[in-house]
């Protein structure tokens, strides 16, 4: 299929995904303001919001307005297919940050996606990348977890399973469970953990607070306000005893895997020396 640009897709229509200021205005791109100004409909999570960041903007909206949150999301959908599909422009906006993520807007996308409907996006703020940025941790590698789960039970099952994530973990928290979240995160994931809090990013109130998560708990205290993003370090790696892996080799080979390819996979999943592991296989058969 041939390539086309984004002005070949605005020209006969398409979703158009916009990221919006988190705080300060001026993060507004100019891409935006123009959407906002041409767009034949403007998909909003909240009309008034929308509405209020236009004219702060200096920006008309010419365009229908309808609503796009959570409740009216999956019954919106049919209609906005109809316009995009009969050539119209639908630009969807969220409150605060980039669509769909954990924000309105994956399942219209993917609607899209399933009747090979046109979609492209106008980047820009969003909390995630910005936390990572300013969390002074490694964060070469990281995953997105949303908001961390309510109660505190399924809370604490959900940090288990950061146990051993060796990648950094962003996930958003609401002031109010801060406390007791980082709490929890002591006891499962222990002291000495390192993470980031980030509140009210790019706004006047700004602040980053970094240290271990037992110092965290205890800042967390005396309460949080605003809205909360929380990049959790990544688990120190282990080193795998290639004793240990010699019996997923000897399963592959089973399989009618060539010994020296079976070390290379294994090796390669643990980090584990490919020649360690090839001669503890050797040494586990010659003791056989």
């Amino acid at each position: 299929m041939a390539a086309e640009s984004t002005a070949d897709r605005g020209a006969r229509g398409g979703l158009v995904l916009a990221a919006t200021p988190m705080g300060d205005i001026g993060d507004a791109s100019r891409r935006l303001c123009q959407a906002l100004a041409t767009a034949d409909v403007v998909a909003a999570e909240d009309t008034r919001r929308t509405r209020a960041l236009a004219k702060a903007l200096g920006v008309e909206i010419t365009g229908r307005v309808v609503s796009f949150y959570d409740h009216v999301e999956t019954a919106r959908i049919p209609a906005l297919l109809d316009d995009i599909a009969d050539g119209r422009t639908v630009l969807l906006v969220t409150d605060a940050g980039m669509p769909s993520v954990s924000d309105p807007g994956y399942r219209l996308v993917a609607a899209c996606a399933a009747r090979d409907l046109p979609v492209t996006c106008l980047p820009g703020p969003s909390a995630v990348t910005t936390a990572l940025a300013l969390s002074a941790l490694p964060v070469e590698r990281f995953c997105f977890d949303g908001f961390a789960p309510r109660k505190s039970g399924q809370r604490r099952t959900w940090l288990a399973s950061l146990a051993t994530e060796t990648r950094a973990c962003v996930f958003f928290e609401a002031p109010h469970r801060l406390a007791e979240c980082l709490a929890d995160a002591v006891e499962v994931l222990g002291p000495d953990r390192r993470a980031a809090v980030c509140r009210e990013l790019t706004k006047t109130y700004e602040e980053v607070v970094r240290g271990t998560l037992t110092e965290l708990a205890a800042w967390a205290v005396d309460g949080a306000r605003g809205e909360i993003t929380v990049v959790l370090a990544g688990a120190e790696p282990k080193s795998a005893d290639p004793a240990d892996l010699v019996g997923a080799v000897e399963g592959r080979t089973a399989e009618g895997m060539r010994l020296k390819d079976a070390c290379a996979e294994v090796a390669a999943r643990t980090g584990v020396s490919r020649r360690e592991l090839y001669d503890a296989v050797l040494a586990a058969r010659a003791a056989d």
